[in-house]
């Protein structure tokens, strides 16, 4: 695929010229004149126009799927206008907007980067020239998203701060170009639209929001941490993506303090999945794809330490129990993965959890004494992260409550596993999501045992 010219291969050309770019332009331009019903007539018209143009234009599927989720969200916002909760009209359009701009499969799917996996210097450079470029659709797609928005704001006099319009298109256009990067059978155009106006629609809700500085030093840092895992191959592109909306969403609900503790769990995941990764590649229990992690195992694990954060900022009243809430998710995941990672090399075969009956390395369930003392080692040492890093100001209760919370979530996993994903009630992830909020919930509930409520 040319990379050079993606803008004019996602929409409709009559002759070379772009039509359907010309087209996302003026529908940007009348909608604040028109307004969300009379501008769903015409995005109708649009599609129509679009899927019977036959001969007249050469229309690619991505336009037509793009009118047709522009056509969703106006529906939304239209039948929400007289509901408790209305699908704001200006985000609609920075929603529409951050889907228009860039060619879906080409800068943020895996499908266009194929040739990061070869190796040398070559891979290195594509890798580079990869990042480089889904830096500045980002850049481009969160610059598309404030303009849209604002011009809605602008011309309808709403009573919302332009900080606030930049806050959301950066979390917008973050989680659209997720959706991109995220294997599907759904269209990318309905996904990234829908995906990045239903989350901004989340925070919008809230009225939370940073400085525009605090934001882009967050999203640069975090972008830039997960390039890193990007080139050491640790991280595949949706990895990157994750880590960047995670990173920028805790940064600013919580704190820098809170990421670098989560980081420290993909840094010790990363780093103990390929501890004797030959050896568990010759038994079959090595993670996949030389264990890089994608957006699932990111997703998996982080979402009760992401929803904790984003409480910590919303109900600062509820402070404490929050934090160690977090760092029991945090422990949990490291707890779990170095478990998993070290107690499968022990020369001793393991137990099931369940019946304590001897079972094979990697089985689901399966236990062992080197396993359970790297998860406990693990959590220990997000106890002492999370005291170190300030976000806890006792060390005694950071190291004890945040052990334990990460010791029961772990065996809580393994539980999960020997049951409900042995099943196939539960998939890996599911058990990794259930288990982490599980950790959350024992390290918050000894907490207010030990305050006494």
């Amino acid at each position: 695929m040319n990379r050079a010219t993606p803008l004019l291969e996602n929409g409709c050309s009559y002759h070379g010229i772009p039509v359907m770019h010309i087209l996302y332009f003026l529908i940007i331009l009348i909608a604040p004149f028109a307004g969300v019903d009379l501008l769903l007539v015409l995005s109708l018209g649009l599609f129509l126009g679009l899927r019977f143009s036959g001969k007249f234009l050469s229309c690619s599927r991505d336009a037509v799927s793009l009118s047709f989720s522009l056509i969703l969200m106006l529906l939304i916002s239209s039948v929400s206008k007289d509901l408790p909760y209305t699908f704001p009209f200006y985000i609609v359009l920075a929603a529409f907007a951050v889907a228009a701009v860039g060619n879906h499969s080409s800068f943020f799917s895996e499908r266009g980067f194929m040739a990061d996996f070869e190796s040398g210097k070559s891979r290195m450079k594509r890798r580079s020239f990869s990042i480089l470029w889904s830096s500045i659709f980002l850049a481009l797609r969160i610059t598309a998203a404030f303009l849209a928005a604002s011009w809605i704001v602008y011309w309808q006099r709403l009573p919302i701060p332009y900080s606030f319009i930049f806050f959301i298109a950066v979390i917008g256009a973050v989680t659209g170009s997720l959706f991109e990067s995220i294997p599907s059978k759904i269209d990318s155009n309905i996904s990234v639209s829908l995906g990045a106006g239903m989350t901004m629609w989340i925070f919008e809700e809230f009225r939370y929001w940073v400085p525009p500085e605090k934001m882009l030093v967050a999203l640069v840092f975090s972008l830039f941490l997960g390039a890193l895992a990007y080139r050491a191959k640790i991280a595949d592109v949706s990895a990157l993506l994750s880590a960047a909306l995670l990173g920028v969403l805790i940064i600013v609900f919580s704190g820098l303090p809170w990421f670098l503790l989560l980081l420290t769990f993909f840094i010790l995941g990363g780093g103990f999945t390929r501890y004797k990764y030959t050896y568990k590649e010759s038994i079959g229990i090595a993670q996949a794809k030389d264990g890089i992690r994608s957006y699932e195992n990111v997703f998996s694990n982080s979402t009760a330490a992401l929803v904790l954060a984003v409480a910590y900022g919303v109900f600062p009243e509820h402070s404490l129990p929050i934090i160690y809430a977090y760092m029991g998710t945090v422990a949990t995941a490291t707890g779990d993965t170095l478990a998993s990672e070290i107690g499968t090399t022990a020369k001793g075969k393991p137990r099931m959890i369940t019946t304590l009956k001897l079972s094979e390395p990697g089985a689901d369930g399966a236990v062992s004494s080197l396993g359970e003392f790297a998860a406990i080692f693990g959590s220990a040492i997000i106890g002492v992260l999370g005291y170190t890093l300030g976000i806890s100001n006792d060390f005694l209760l950071s190291v004890l409550i945040t052990t334990a919370g990460g010791f029961f979530g772990t065996n809580i996993d393994s539980l999960l596993g020997a049951t409900l994903q042995k099943r196939g009630l539960l998939s890996n992830s599911g058990v990794n999501f259930a288990a982490t909020f599980a950790g959350a919930g024992v390290s918050a509930g000894i907490y207010l045992l030990v305050s006494g409520f």
